[in-house]
């Protein structure tokens, strides 16, 4: 029989450097009034220069431990969703075992873009389900600052940096909360969508890549955006219908913090009013795949997401990835 999982607790790290609109006035043809109506984004935060993902990483990694009651030693494996480690080599999962003096888990990344956390999620619940693996930790972290080109109207203005982390258990019955479903899906056909061509084997580090400005995210940004909502609310949809659970039951849609119009779009065809819409993108920007477990630790920490809650999230990115999670918190 397959054993429940449930998480035990949440954790997040925002950078406390805060970036206005009006920051980006001053570098590019934009203004706050531009930025507001076509994202929902007025600020975002980023790291400070020397910083990297594992800062982030650990301290939202050490909260989450710390509800939960659990010490790192306890910890059978770490899963961290991102596409930008500390570097290529080894993984950022690895890096944060050592900094959490987490001995006994094994550490590897998943690099799912946007999507990695819920990715994390549903290789955790995978492992855990057997009973080999009692406690695991996912974190879902990005630093997409310095990868992004400030020249670049379409995307420079879109994402902050960010770390969330929970720490996931097994259940003790219905009080305990548990994962009820997670979905993840990918179409490779769709990879010029969005991405970031330098830096890796294709197109290896050097000063031709660096003044061609390979080392940029790159993004159609209206293909983005149809697909991502076709493939947001046929998740979600598939995820509720596995489980047979109507949109009416769902306590709180927290979905990837990318763009408010794709967030309202998503929720109304989902039939999800925007009140039970958990949204942080106006303060934090697009974390990639730390925007759904930032946006869980605040709402937990602040009241709103409470024991018994039927949580709904869903994320699309790069690869071209996308998923969904439902469970009782």
């Amino acid at each position: 029989m397959k054993k429940k999982v449930s998480i035990k607790g949440t954790g997040s790290c925002i950078p406390g450097r805060i970036v206005p609109n009006s920051y980006f006035e001053k570098m590019i043809d934009t203004s706050d009034e531009w930025i507001v109506t076509r994202t929902g984004i007025q600020s975002r935060r980023m790291i400070e220069p020397g910083q990297s993902m594992s800062d982030l990483a650990t301290p939202a990694s050490e909260r989450a431990l710390e509800m939960a009651g659990l010490p790192p030693k306890k910890l059978d494996l770490i899963i961290v969703g991102t596409s930008t480690a500390d570097m290529l080599s080894p993984s950022a999962a690895c890096i944060v075992q050592h900094r959490l003096g987490a001995k006994n888990a094994v550490a590897f990344d998943v690099n799912a873009a946007c999507p990695g956390f819920i990715y994390g999620i549903a290789v955790a619940q995978k492992f855990m389900q057997d009973g080999s693996h009692r406690h695991v930790l996912v974190v879902g972290g990005e630093i997409v600052s310095n990868r992004i080109d400030y020249k670049d109207r379409s995307t420079c203005v879109l994402f902050g940096d960010g770390a969330g982390a929970v720490v996931l258990g097994h259940s003790n019955g219905n009080k305990d909360g548990e994962i009820l479903a997670t979905l993840i899906s990918s179409d490779g056909d769709l990879w010029e969508l969005l991405y970031l061509p330098g830096g890796g084997s294709r197109i290896p580090p050097s000063y031709q890549m660096l003044d061609a400005g390979l080392q940029y995210v790159k993004m159609q940004g209206n293909e983005v955006y149809k697909y991502a909502i076709r493939t947001m609310v046929d998740a979600a949809r598939q995820t509720m219908k596995s489980k047979k659970i109507t949109s009416k039951e769902i306590d709180w849609f927290i979905p990837h913090q990318a763009n408010i119009r794709i967030m309202e779009e998503v929720a109304n065809r989902l039939e999800i009013p925007m009140e039970k819409v958990i949204v942080t993108i106006h303060k934090y920007g697009n974390t990639s795949a730390a925007s759904i477990p930032t946006a869980l630790d605040e709402a937990v920490r602040a009241g709103k997401v409470k024991r018994g809650d039927l949580i709904l999230t869903n994320s699309f990115g790069a690869g071209f990835t996308w998923g969904a999670a439902l469970f009782k918190f």
